[in-house]
């Protein structure tokens, strides 16, 4: 069972085939894919794609994918979650994205903070890692306000519309999840 999580202002919940709209409003605005690693959709049916590809990834435990809801708002602002799960290594990868009309409100500072406390008590991480743009000073910043430290440049990691961009590798440990179990 997928898991809903809550904030004081943020429901995260799974996302579902009737949010397709919601998917395709955001992914289509250029302003969030421009760091993204995605192209910009130009049709629905990429968004119901892509919503088939998160739901795969959970059912397969590669991934876990939450649509962002402000609380007494229906409909998503964003989509928080999981890439490059490793349950045997115990580490996985955060991603987000919010809808530029809710940026600088703080949601995805709440979203990050949510599901890594449940990455770490929930899912047992030891290591949640994040790859940024070089360029994607916000969401840098957000990373480190949150406890990430950086790692290093991974070059020409990452292509956006046939380039290639260079990408800061950020991560977080959480020190008492160490294996000793």
């Amino acid at each position: 069972m997928f898991p809903k999580l809550e904030t004081k202002r943020l429901v995260l919940r799974e996302i579902l085939p009737s949010d397709a709209e919601d998917i395709y409003s955001i992914f289509s605005n250029e302003e969030v894919t421009k760091y993204y690693g995605l192209n910009t959709f130009k049709k629905i049916e990429q968004a119901e794609k892509l919503i088939e590809a998160f739901t795969n990834n959970f059912q397969t435990e590669k991934g876990m994918r939450w649509g962002i809801e402000k609380k007494g708002f229906p409909g998503l602002i964003g989509t928080i979650g999981f890439n490059s799960w490793s349950k045997a290594h115990r580490r996985a990868e955060v991603g987000y994205e919010i809808y530029p009309d809710f940026w600088r409100n703080g949601y995805a500072s709440e979203a990050v903070a949510k599901i890594v406390e449940y990455g770490f008590q929930e899912m047992g991480l030891t290591r949640i890692g994040a790859i940024v743009f070089v360029e994607n000073d916000g969401s840098s910043q957000l990373l480190m306000k949150q406890g990430f430290e950086k790692e290093g440049i991974l070059r020409k990691y990452m292509y956006q519309n046939n380039e290639a961009f260079d990408v800061i590798m950020l991560s977080k440990c959480n020190r008492q999840n160490n294996g000793d179990e």
